[in-house]
C-alpha cells in the first residue's frame, strides 16, 4: 500500500484529502505545519507528499528544499490557492514533481499522484543502475551493432590509413559529420577540421570561404584572405551540402580534386592543396546528374570512396544504445542525472519512423530532460510523440474496415473509435481514461472536442 504525507494547514482539506485517498486505497499521513510535516516525513518515509505552499510557520517552497535535502528524488506535489506564474515557476525549478491549484481537482490530483507513484516504482527498480552502467560510452563514439553499421566502421578504418577523397551520403540527421570527424581524428588529429556548409553560404561568398581571396579582388576585400582549403593545410576540409553547390564552383571544385592546387579570388598565383576533402549530402546525387544539376565528372571523383548512412527506421536494434550514448551527453551537458527511459517509452521509440533520424532522437531527449521530474523519462516527458502516435493498444486493436466506398479508415477514424472505445469499456474517471490513453487531461478534453464525443454519455 503506498503511504501518502499531506502536508496543509487548512483542516477541511487535510480531512477531505485524508478521506478521498483512504478510499482509494492509500495510507495517509497528515501534518498542519511545515515543521511537522517534515518531523512525519522522516518518521513515515511516505511516497508521495502533498504540500500546501502557505504555511503558518514556514513557507512550502522551504519545506520543499528540506524534503529534497534529505531524499533527493522525493515526490512532491505543491498545491496553491495562488495563481501567480512566479510561485509555478520556483515550485518546479525547486524540484516538486507537480503543481496544483486550488480548489483541488481529485482527477488532476489522481492522476498526478499515479503518475509520481509510476516514476518512483520505476526509479527503485534501477537503484545503483548509475553506479554501473552497462557500457562506457565517450563523446564522439558511433552507435551501430547492425551489419551496416558495422562495414561503415570497417570502412572508416581503411580509410583512416590514407588521404583519398570520401562521399558520406545519408538523410539528414543521420550523423554524416560525426563519421567525417571520426575519421579525421584517425587520420590527422593534430590538424585543423574545417566545415562548410556550402547550402548555407551564397555562390559569391562561397567561393572566397574555399579558395581565399587577394586584396583589391572585389569591393570591400581590403586584404589578402586564406580560404578553408588553405587554413585546414594537412587536416580536413568537411563541406556539407555539397549538392547544393553551384554548377560554376563545382567546376573549381573538380580542379582542386584533379591538380589538387587552385588559385585564390583575384589571384594568379597557384596554392597547393594538402587537406583531405570529405564531401556530404542528403540527396541522391545520381539522380542530380541524370537531371544536369550535378557534374558527372565531380560526382566520379568525390564517389572514390562512398559512405552511405542508413536511417534510424532501418536500424532499431542501436535505438537503446544510441539512447543511452545521448543520454551520458545530456548529463554532462545539463547537470542531469536521467538513467534511462520507461519500457514503455522505448517500444514507442521503436515502432516510430524517425524522420529526422539521430538528431530528432537527440533533441526530443533533450528537452524531455529538461522538463522531467524523475531519473527515468517517461510518456509525459515527449509531448511530441504522446499526441502523434497512437497508443501501442490502439495500433494492435484499431480496426481497419474499409468504407462503404472501399477506402482505409484515416489516424483520425482509428483514434476516434479507440478512444470511444476505452470510454465505453472502462467506466473509468476522466483522470483513468487519460492514463490509459496515456495522454493529458488538456489533450483528452481537445480530442473530445475535435471528435464531437460527449463525455457524460458516453461513459
Amino acid at each position: 500500500m503506498s503511504k501518502i504525507l499531506v502536508i496543509d494547514d487548512d483542516r477541511s482539506i487535510r480531512e477531505t484529502l485524508e478521506l478521498y485517498l483512504t478510499e482509494e486505497g492509500y495510507e495517509v499521513v497528515t501534518a498542519a505545519t511545515g515543521t511537522e510535516g517534515l518531523n512525519r516525513f522522516v518518521e513515515t518515509s511516505p511516497d508521495v507528499v502533498i504540500l500546501d505552499i502557505r504555511l503558518p510557520d514556514v513557507d512550502g517552497f522551504t519545506v520543499l528544499e528540506d524534503l529534497r535535502e534529505d531524499e533527493e528524488n522525493v515526490k512532491v506535489i505543491m498545491i496553491t490557492a495562488h495563481h501567480d506564474m512566479d510561485s509555478t515557476i520556483t515550485a518546479m525549478k525547486g524540484g516538486a514533481f507537480d503543481y496544483i491549484h486550488k480548489p483541488v481537482n481529485v482527477d488532476e490530483l489522481d492522476m498526478a499522484i499515479k503518475k509520481a507513484l509510476k516514476t518512483r516504482e520505476m526509479e527503485q527498480k534501477i537503484d545503483g543502475l548509475l553506479m554501473e552502467p552497462s557500457r562506457h560510452f565517450k563523446v564522439g563514439d558511433i552507435i551501430g551493432a547492425g551489419k551496416e553499421m558495422r562495414e561503415i566502421f570497417k570502412t572508416i578504418g581503411v580509410v583512416s590509413q590514407n588521404r583519398t577523397t570520401i562521399l558520406i551520403q545519408g538523410e539528414s540527421g543521420t550523423g554524416k559529420e560525426l563519421i567525417a570527424k571520426v575519421i579525421h581524428h584517425n587520420t590527422a588529429c593534430d590538424e585543423p577540421y574545417i566545415a562548410v556548409n556550402c547550402s548555407a553560404i551564397v555562390e559569391t561568398l562561397l567561393e572566397s570561404e574555399l579558395f581565399g581571396h587577394e586584396k583589391g579582388s572585389f569591393t570591400g576585400a581590403v586584404a589578402r584572405k586564406l580560404g578553408k582549403f588553405e587554413l585546414a593545410r594537412y587536416g580536413t576540409v568537411f563541406l556539407d551540402e555539397i549538392s547544393e553547390m553551384s554548377l560554376n564552383l563545382q567546376a573549381k571544385l573538380l580542379r582542386v580534386l584533379q591538380e589538387m592546387e587552385f588559385e585564390r579570388v583575384g589571384g594568379k598565383d597557384r596554392v597547393r592543396v594538402h587537406a583531405r576533402i570529405i564531401a556530404a549530402t542528403n540527396k541522391d546525387l545520381k539522380a542530380m546528374v541524370r537531371e544536369g544539376r550535378f557534374r558527372d565528372d565531380l560526382f566520379y571523383r568525390l564517389n572514390i570512396v562512398a559512405i552511405t548512412l542508413p536511417p534510424l527506421r532501418e536500424r532499431p536494434e542501436d535505438i537503446p544504445d544510441l539512447v543511452q550514448y545521448l543520454l551520458a551527453k545530456i548529463n554532462i551537458d545539463l547537470h542531469k542525472r536521467i538513467v534511462g527511459v520507461s519500457e514503455e517509452m522505448m517500444e514507442i521509440f521503436l515502432k516510430y519512423r524517425w524522420p529526422g533520424n539521430v538528431r530528432e532522437l537527440e533533441n526530443l531527449l533533450v528537452r524531455a530532460a529538461v522538463v522531467a521530474k524523475g531519473q527515468i523519462l517517461v510518456r509525459g516527458d515527449f509531448p511530441e510523440l504522446a499526441e502523434e502516435p497512437l497508443p501501442v493498444a490502439a495500433q494492435e486493436e484499431a480496426p481497419t474496415e474499409r468504407s462503404a466506398d472501399g477506402k482505409l479508415p484515416t489516424l483520425d477514424d482509428i483514434e476516434e473509435r479507440y478512444i470511444r472505445k476505452v470510454i465505453r469499456e472502462s467506466g473509468k474517471n476522466k483522470g483513468e481514461i487519460c492514463e490509459i490513453l496515456g495522454i493529458s487531461r488538456p489533450t483528452f478534453e481537445r480530442k473530445l472536442e475535435k471528435y464531437g464525443i460527449v463525455y457524460e454519455k458516453e461513459g
